[in-house]
């Protein structure tokens, strides 16, 4: 099934990596958001688990290795085009993560990581899905610490 115009809605997943206070961004290297801000994550694939797909897409788009701890929220995203068709339809389970190792850069899907202040993030260009997810879970998010298990 082909991400833009699909026949169904896509599962996808996202990793809230908090360390310090700060949280973990992506500027992203595709459509939908291409160039706009977000956390890590992507696509579960067939015969993956959630878990797996979350640990995957991490190491893939920023070098790190992480564990998923527990679901924060479930995300729509769906984009109409001109015509009033769904050019994209995904919905997506956010999860706080545990960090487990690795060195951070920029996967091949993405244009740069960077950690940022929860103080600073609406200075960026953020994708509307995680912009939404901010607003409504930036207070629960105070409480997390990847960095400690």
């Amino acid at each position: 099934m082909t991400r833009e115009y699909p026949t169904k809605p896509i599962l996808g997943v996202g990793a809230v990596i908090v360390c310090d206070g700060k949280i973990l961004l992506v500027k992203r290297g595709s459509e939908p958001g291409k160039g706009k801000w977000s956390i890590p994550g992507g696509i579960v694939e067939l015969g993956e688990t959630v878990k797996e797909a979350i640990a995957r897409e991490v190491e893939e788009e920023t070098g790190l290795r992480v564990e998923a701890h527990s679901l924060i929220d479930v995300v729509n995203d769906l984009e109409p085009d001109e015509k009033g068709r769904w050019r994209y339809h995904f919905v997506i389970l956010d999860f706080f993560v545990h960090l487990k190792g690795g060195s951070l850069h920029a996967g091949s899907d993405v244009l740069e990581v960077r950690w940022v202040s929860q103080d600073e993030i609406k200075s960026f260009d953020l994708t509307k899905t995680f912009k939404e997810f901010f607003e409504k879970n930036k207070g629960t998010m105070r409480k997390f610490d990847s960095c400690k298990n």
